[in-house]
């Protein structure tokens, strides 16, 4: 099995995980709200892949940057 290893900055991961967890929400509302049942299993085995990739990310950008790589929150304080 072939494999790509991709080198981030601190910002970029964070991105990178904001991005696939605003797909997962996207995609997971699709499945949820389908009645066609083609594409309810294809976002339902695209949605296990998904989260299996964010999973590695996570693990090793919060192992790198800390837990705080997980907060994306934009709310003014």
């Amino acid at each position: 099995m072939s494999k790509v290893t991709v080198e981030l900055l601190e910002w970029e991961a964070r991105l990178v995980l904001l991005a696939m967890a605003e797909l997962k929400e996207k995609w997971r509302t699709i499945c949820n709200t389908t009645t066609d049942e083609d594409i309810q299993a294809d976002y339902g085995n695209d949605l296990v892949e998904l989260g299996m990739a964010m999973d590695s990310i996570k693990e090793k950008s919060v192992a790198e940057f800390g837990e705080q790589i997980l907060v994306f929150d934009r709310t003014p304080r």
